[in-house]
């Protein structure tokens, strides 16, 4: 209830502050956009001119095997565009709070060791790409978010919920996170930095040159802090090159990137005053050949130092290094103007040197084929599987099928089953340490997803988008003791399932403003455990509800607030108020940036406290050749 009410008085806060700015701008907006793409039958000729001139087409190229405007993708797919006011949000972390599907279990601000999950999976049920290319870690699901770009580096995120092995493989079960780069506009030269309470002190550069057939961006970022409480400062640093060419073959692109990151790690995994330091390294290849033919091509290793006792580092320390490598070949045809077949191979090779975890390795491949169709100008089908062959585990099946239909203008009806898995990771398999103990007998997890929802668009004024889905789960891997004195240690749960709903509601409004509300309410099997205490799969939010706000307001200023609140699953729910603000003055432009406005005491993961009310200001200077 208490929940529920910081969200009613902070969204009266939003519409009169809506109803100031429109007063103040003497103004009627911009013109209203048209509704989503449609069928030629369901408008006229006009109305689709209007929608060429109006309108800008989003594409996604994730929930699909091929680039595809976002209304047209039958599956729950959200697009975030990360270049919209980069100066309003002070990580490109903090974008993913406006999909209430998606829960960020942080354990510090920014990408300081944050769990990411969807739709009440965990962590390591969420697959994280970049550009496609896998970044998942084979060492533990923990690391998923360990990303070696800096937010500058980033032009959108897509959000596929719900199954996703039939495209990506393991790992894609609650969903899947794609950060997209693109190509930059022009020759480009910013630099900024930002300072706040708790220490913090951020700089960030980003450089951008295009020349004929080749273009070149260069992100650099920093990120300190001293940290709020004691023992949990963090020193951030990443680095990331993208580099594209047109050749006779097609379009070349080599990423190339690195990160360092040291962290007070107290509480993060038990009652010690904990000490990490992480480091990684990438490199990704991606060539067409020719107009239907891709070949991909990706490396990662990341080493991760922890020291259990940072006080005492003699006491129990880890040390792991681990490496994946990806390679892929794929290929469409167009058999007829309405059907398009896709189909490819991939594979993929892992390993770990470690202290703790020993020496492992693991290789495999997979192959699949999907036929896209589109029917009378009104039905999508979409029918897909996948296989994957592993010499140390069982091979894996994953199919799918999707359909979409228009029913009139504005209205489109989706849905989509799908069967997705997980690999263990190797902390699941082997690691121990003084509170936890893995299981080398663990089986992959699995889990058959089902979704079904309606989109609503009106004009592009206002727009609707309703799903509900089910996830039945066997085999999930999760950490459980039956009493406090025990150690957690990984098990296999023999059944459970998730069922919820979510909804997203757009309003566009005059002075470029945007107000958005969002939902999931999620319901799991409690029982399933059987009296076992849990570490993980049960720190789900069964509510999860934001209100969000971004325009213009008088004197040229940028603004966007935030309200989110939610209820995690037999804890006390808690909401979060946050405001940006940033002026741009012609190569200068200055933003600030307050979070946890209420100063509220909260926990995303248990046992492990989150900072409270933060200010951070900062100056970005530009110089742009266009």
């Amino acid at each position: 209830m208490k929940a529920v009410l910081h969200l009613v008085a902070i969204g009266v806060f939003l519409f009169t502050s809506i109803a100031l700015g429109q007063t103040a701008d003497g103004v009627q907006g911009n013109c209203p956009e048209p509704p989503l793409q449609q069928p030629p039958d369901c408008g006229t000729v006009q109305a689709q001119k209007s929608s060429r001139i109006q309108r800008k087409e989003t594409v996604t190229v994730t929930g699909a095997f091929a680039p595809t405007p976002v209304e047209d993708v039958d599956r729950a797919v959200t697009v975030i565009d990360t270049k919209e006011a980069p100066l309003l949000y002070t990580n490109w972390v903090d974008y993913l709070a406006m999909d209430p599907s998606v829960d960020l279990q942080q354990r510090a601000p920014g990408d300081v060791q944050a769990d990411l999950t969807i739709r009440g999976s965990t962590f390591g049920q969420t697959l994280v790409m970049l550009d496609g290319l896998r970044m998942n870690d084979a060492q533990s699901g923990h690391h998923n978010m360990d990303l070696p770009i800096p937010s500058s580096g980033i032009d959108r995120i897509e959000i596929l919920r719900g199954a996703g092995s039939t495209l990506y493989g393991s790992d894609a079960v609650g969903g899947s996170i794609n950060i997209i780069t693109a190509p930059p506009s022009y020759s480009d030269l910013r630099f900024g930095s930002a300072v706040g309470n708790f220490g913090v002190n951020q700089e960030y550069g980003s450089a951008s040159l295009m020349f004929r057939r080749i273009d070149e961006e260069l992100d650099v970022a920093r990120d300190f802090s001293s940290g709020f409480i004691p023992d949990r400062d963090y020193r951030s640093l990443t680095t990331f090159s993208s580099t594209g060419l047109q050749t006779g073959l097609g379009h070349s692109l080599l990423l190339l990137g690195y990160g360092d990151k040291p962290f007070g790690a107290d509480q993060f995994y038990g009652n010690f005053n904990s000490w990490e330091r992480t480091k990684s390294w990438f490199a990704g290849f991606k060539q067409d050949l020719g107009t239907k033919t891709e070949a991909d091509f990706s490396y990662r290793r990341h080493s991760d130092e922890f020291v259990l006792l940072r006080d005492d580092p003699a006491v129990y320390e880890n040390n792991h290094i681990d490496q994946s490598w990806e390679a892929a070949v794929r290929r469409h045809e167009q058999l007829a103007s309405n059907v398009a077949l896709f189909y490819g191979g991939e594979g993929f090779h892992e390993s770990i040197n470690s202290n703790n975890l020993g020496q492992h390795e693991r290789s495999w491949g997979a192959g699949y084929v999907d036929l896209d169709i589109r029917a009378w100008k009104r039905f999508s089908f979409s029918f897909g599987t996948r296989e994957e062959i592993y010499s140390s585990t069982t091979n894996q099946f994953s199919p799918t099928f999707s359909a979409g239909m228009w029913l009139k203008a504005g209205w489109k009806l989706k849905g989509s089953v799908g069967r997705a898995f997980r690999l263990p990771t190797y902390t699941d398999l082997y690691y121990s340490d003084p509170a936890t103990t893995g299981n080398p007998n663990l089986q992959p997890e699995t889990a058959w997803s089902y979704e079904g929802g309606v989109v609503w668009d009106q004009g592009g004024r206002l727009s609707v988008d309703a799903t509900v889905f089910q996830r039945r789960e066997s085999n999930d891997i999760d950490y459980v003791k039956s009493s406090p004195a025990d150690l957690w240690h990984a098990q296999n749960i023999q059944s459970l399932n998730f069922t919820g709903a979510e909804t997203s509601v757009q309003f566009r409004l005059p002075r470029e403003q945007r107000l958005q509300v969002g939902y999931t309410g999620l319901y799991g099997a409690q029982q399933a455990l059987n009296g076992l205490e849990s570490e993980y799969v049960f720190n789900y939010p069964v509510d999860d509800a934001f209100v969000a706000w971004q325009g213009r307001l008088p004197a040229h200023i940028q603004a966007r607030t935030r309200v989110g609140t939610i209820y995690r699953y037999q804890r006390d729910p808690y909401a979060l108020w946050d405001v940006s603000l940033a002026r741009q003055f012609n190569h200068v432009a200055a933003h600030l940036a307050l979070a946890n406005i209420t100063n509220t005491d909260y926990q995303e993961i248990p046992g492990v406290v989150m900072p409270g009310r933060s200010v951070v200001f900062g100056l970005e200077f530009s110089l742009a050749k266009h």
